[in-house]
């Protein structure tokens, strides 16, 4: 391994980034979202822009999503209920926010579903692992798998270590991008602020199949660095997008966490 490529793993997951990941986790977990003065500035192909070119506002406050499996057991008395939609904070052309981007689009579900879901995350935040922890499976039991609802994920990454952990789950193999996503944020806590990232990572992308050599090979990737940083500053620039989690729901924005009840209900409204 060259000293350019040991330089850019350490950046991405040495103790260094520990501080400016703790000072991110901090402004994810406030209780109100600050609308951000200016949209992240453009980065060099390195890891450290990944950490300097946003300070991400906090999502909205939310309510605490019941676990997924009470939601789906819930469903017809959630949609009997009426529930309050959010409203959003703008919109956005459909047609460029689904043109391609650095990256292949990483989706569920079919491709002509008469309502399309762009969620831009980042995978050191705890909303948005609250998100998918507790209501991305029942939103995807009950609207993509029966046809409803296209699901897409884009990268958002706020720190190094959030980069790092989107590039192992592109690296992933075949069909495993989203369980390997799903995994790591089911153990955010164990690997988005361990002094040794490294390591942590290590142990748990060794679960999804990857050999050292492999795990190695894709945190040196610096073309891969630089797409997932080219679809963030994509949507920053393109979309405004500020915070995360940000959905896209047929091009309406919304900022901050979701409950099944409320995304089914604004899914509900688009059918």
């Amino acid at each position: 391994m060259s000293a350019s490529e040991k330089s850019l793993s350490k950046r991405l997951l040495g103790g260094a980034a520990v501080a400016a990941l703790a000072l991110m986790l901090a402004a994810c977990s406030e209780e109100k979202k600050e609308a951000a003065s200016t949209a992240p500035a453009e980065t060099s192909a390195t890891a450290e822009a990944t950490t300097t070119a946003s300070t991400p506002a906090a999502p909205a406050a939310t309510s605490e999503a019941k676990p997924a499996e009470t939601e789906v057991a819930q469903a017809s008395s959630s949609t009997a209920a009426k529930v309050e939609l959010p409203q959003p904070e703008g919109t956005v052309d459909v047609k460029k926010l689904l043109e391609p981007g650095a990256l292949p689009e990483m989706a569920l579900g079919e491709a002509n579903a008469p309502v399309t879901i762009v969620e831009y995350m980042s995978m050191t935040c705890p909303h948005c692992a609250n998100f998918h922890n507790k209501t991305f499976d029942a939103i995807k039991a009950k609207y993509v798998d029966s046809g409803k609802v296209r699901f897409i994920i884009r990268e958002f990454p706020f720190d190094p270590r959030a980069a790092a952990a989107f590039m192992l789950a592109r690296c992933a193999p075949e069909g495993q991008y989203f369980p390997m996503i799903s995994m790591l944020f089911k153990q955010q806590e164990q690997w988005a602020a361990a002094q040794n990232g490294r390591d942590a990572l290590l142990q748990m992308s060794k679960l999804a199949g990857f050999t050292q050599e492999s795990f190695e090979a894709c945190l040196t990737n610096q073309k891969l660095l630089d797409d997932v940083n080219a679809v963030m500053q994509r949507g920053a620039k393109d979309f405004g997008v500020k915070s995360t989690p940000t959905f896209f729901v047929n091009g309406e924005h919304y900022s901050g966490d979701m409950s099944v009840d409320v995304m089914s209900a604004l899914i509900d409204s688009k059918l």
